[in-house]
């Protein structure tokens, strides 16, 4: 069957829930009616339907102004505490007692917090007529949610972008803070590399990472309902795939494999493109696609992961994406760098790592030193993974 959003669902199971409430309420209306003004055979019926009503947890009469006329009786017994209580503002009786609703007979109250148990609640209610259809008062019944038969289907969660603002106090003093390299800001790549191999192979279905506190946690197929904690001690080795088994790529997973390590090198950019404002932390779950993304502000984004890899830099930060005619003008900068040897380029890396803005590069936009940035960083790393010579 086809999942059903949040409201989909509440209010499928409200129509089913006010069908089958309603129903049960219906079959006592007429004996009520009989016993309506009579205060012992009412309290007496009372007690009988409150043991034939199905999951029900308290049971009432109210006078037609929607004033408590019964102590309020349940399976043990009765209390008089709300006896003379005036319901009549309640927003279930304030429904029934509408004057442009004179015949309704049924209303399902909205989901409240109980008084005296502190849980989820309904209060159904039911109209008591005459033979001349003069409403004598109503019947009250009040359920447990927790009591009550359980939904169907579980919702789906809606699958468009969506953008949920932070801690007011984060957003206030954004400006007096800037990036600080962490410990996996400094081995990114490694890290990246090892949790492509957790989900490719090793059966981990979704992810979490931390960049500022330099950790990950992660869901495993086998063990869903438990969540791991990966600090840098265990993602600085690449054997920490031998602590998880060997498992195919999850039949219900969505993102395509081969997108896994685009999606953590759009992270990594996110991460490194302005100083101001970073990723604090990104996460991907294989099996519905979500991508969700927190930023320095304490903004929190979703959406899914193939309008994630659509969407660059100018997105999140408001600059263009490097457009054809400025891609030559980039390449030449990387030229220039290149020749001016190891030392300086490892220092432009070194203040990029750091957010700041080398002099060289403070022409150019955050996505442009990005580029830059990344382009340095490979050009770096092929030297450094052979003998150690530089030939810059």
């Amino acid at each position: 069957m086809t999942p059903f959003s949040l409201q989909e669902s509440v209010s499928k199971q409200r129509k089913s829930l006010s069908k089958f409430l309603g129903n049960a309420l219906r079959e006592h209306k007429e004996a009520l009616a009989a016993v309506f003004h009579k205060a012992d055979d009412l309290n007496d019926y009372l007690r009988k339907a409150l043991r034939d009503l199905p999951y029900s947890k308290y049971i009432y009469a109210l006078d037609k102004q929607g004033v408590q006329i019964t102590p309020t009786i349940f399976h043990e017994g009765m209390t008089t505490v709300d006896f003379g209580r005036d319901r009549s503002q309640r927003p279930y009786m304030k429904h029934m007692l509408a004057q442009e609703h004179p015949h309704k007979d049924f209303e399902l109250s909205a989901v409240y917090i109980s008084k005296n148990q502190k849980r989820p609640s309904v209060t159904a209610i039911q109209a008591i007529r005459n033979e001349d259809d003069e409403v004598l008062g109503y019947l009250g019944v009040d359920y447990d949610i927790r009591e009550l038969p359980p939904a169907e289907e579980i919702y789906e969660e809606p699958r468009q972008y969506r953008q949920i603002k932070g801690d007011p106090a984060i957003r206030s003093g954004l400006f007096l803070q800037q990036r600080v390299e962490s410990h996996m800001d400094r081995q990114l790549d490694s890290v990246m590399a090892i949790l492509q191999e957790l989900m490719l192979e090793h059966g981990v279905h979704h992810c979490q990472i931390h960049y500022s506190s330099s950790r990950v946690t992660v869901w495993h197929v086998d063990d869903p309902f438990v969540y791991r904690i990966l600090t840098m001690d265990e993602l600085s080795d690449m054997s920490i795939c031998l602590a998880y088994p060997r498992r195919p790529y999850p039949e219900r997973a969505i993102v395509p494999k081969e997108d896994i390590m685009k999606i953590f090198k759009q992270f990594s950019a996110l991460r490194f493109a302005d100083r101001t404002i970073y990723l604090r932390s990104g996460s991907l779950n294989l099996i519905n696609g979500f991508i969700g993304l927190n930023f320095s502000c304490d903004g929190t984004h979703y959406l899914i992961y193939d309008e994630f890899l659509q969407k660059g830099l100018g997105f999140w930060f408001g600059v263009d994406e490097i457009k054809e005619d400025r891609q030559q003008m980039l390449d030449d900068i990387l030229e220039n760098l290149c020749q001016s040897g190891c030392k300086d380029v490892n220092q432009i890396i070194h203040l990029l790592d750091q957010g700041e803005v080398p002099s060289e590069l403070s022409e150019l936009k955050a996505d442009e030193r990005h580029y830059i940035h990344k382009e340095l960083k490979s050009i770096m790393s092929v030297y450094e993974a052979g003998n150690g010579v530089c030939a810059l």
